[in-house]
């Protein structure tokens, strides 16, 4: 590869430039300093783009690119989804009457009975979500409306939550714990899935509560107020979220590891998502240990205790089920660029060299001629 340098040595050594003038009379002068930095004269090193160098670039590119891609879009499309939406929108949804009645100031809880197929056997672990659209996490007033330091047990910040929580900071008086608009918002929707057998009998599928929430958030970012191990204790004096059928101590009073702050279904709704369109890790399906497939292909049934009112924002629910590979969930963006990315330049690659080819034999024939 050829390519054009330039080094500005002490050329213009001598050269009086902006140099200080005698006497105290005249102006100085606004000329930068005559140096290589201010004058723009520092080595450089420019490449100078040729067919022998543009085109290999491109044809590399294109053959590295084209395989990952395909590798990556073949591993996507092996992962097993299934999405089922059980908002209750249509007068035929098991979950209509819910919908239509339910309302975050009910008492009363409301059970539906979602009936779906599949078609194909879920192998290895599956991982249950629960999906929401037309839900904006990302507001910015949303997204600030948190104390970070009450989620991570501080005393004071307990019991005089940040501003920033506002209007979800105090209730009757009492500070609100957790506080903000998005602790507030958590979904509360219990999900239970059975499988239908030959004989009509209905098998609890055991779904694991554990594990489902980033280490960093378990470990660091969420703490209980310590000092005391009765969190009923720990929290007195506060109140629950406005929307919360219970208070933040009653999350899983079975498992003290998993009650309070730490309470992994609230740390998964805590960390908020950047889209309208998301979904968030549920529950885990583990794999069997033995060849039989972790979900074997046959009906089942989806028991919804319907708690998250969403049709007044025109939101809608769903529930998926999925497997995952060395690369995550399923998601194909990521294989199509690569294909689309490696493809392109091939093609300009092949385009190119038809025009070196052509117009470099133009240019030998003149030379031989003149």
């Amino acid at each position: 590869m050829m390519a054009s340098s330039y080094n500005a040595k002490e050329e213009d050594a001598n050269h009086p430039g902006a140099a200080n003038h005698a006497g105290a009379g005249v102006v100085k002068s606004k000329k930068p300093d005559n140096t290589a930095f201010k004058q723009q004269r520092l080595p450089a090193w420019q490449p100078i783009l040729t067919a022998g160098t543009v085109l290999p670039a491109f044809f590399v590119i294109g053959l590295i690119f084209i395989p990952i891609g395909i590798g990556l879009y073949v591993t996507s499309n092996n992962i097993k989804e299934f999405e089922i939406d059980y908002t209750g929108a249509n007068i035929d949804n098991p979950c209509y009457n819910c919908a239509k009645n339910f309302s975050w100031n009910s008492t009363a809880q409301c059970v539906c009975a979602v009936t779906f197929t599949l078609e194909q056997p879920f192998e290895s672990n599956v991982f249950m979500y629960y999906g929401l659209s037309n839900f904006y996490q990302n507001h910015r007033r949303y997204v600030k409306s948190r104390d970070d330091s009450q989620l991570n047990g501080d005393r004071s910040a307990l019991t005089n939550p940040s501003k920033e929580c506002e209007p979800y900071r105090r209730s009757e008086g009492s500070p609100i714990a957790p506080c903000g608009a998005i602790a507030n918002s958590l979904f509360n929707d219990t999900l239970q899935l059975y499988h239908i057998d030959s004989n009509g009998t209905l098998n609890e599928i055991p779904l694991v509560k554990k594990g489902i929430a980033w280490w960093t958030d378990k470990h660091v970012k969420f703490r209980n107020p310590g000092g005391n191990n009765n969190l009923t204790v720990a929290f007195q004096g506060t109140s629950k979220p406005v929307n919360w059928k219970k208070p933040v101590f009653e999350l899983d009073p079975e498992d003290p590891e998993n009650n309070g702050f730490i309470n992994e279904d609230f740390i998964v709704w805590m960390r908020t998502a950047a889209l309208p369109t998301f979904r968030k890790l549920y529950r885990i399906i583990q794999k069997k240990p033995s060849t039989t497939p972790t979900l074997p292909s046959g009906k089942y049934v989806l028991n919804v205790t319907y708690n998250y009112p969403v049709l007044s924002f025109d939101g809608r629910k769903r529930m998926i089920l999925s497997t995952i590979s060395w690369m995550g969930g399923k998601n194909p963006f990521l294989g199509i660029a690569y294909i689309t990315v490696g493809s392109i330049c091939f093609f300009l690659g092949v385009v190119l060299l038809i025009i070196h080819h052509k117009y470099d034999n133009r240019n030998n024939s003149a030379d031989i001629s003149n």
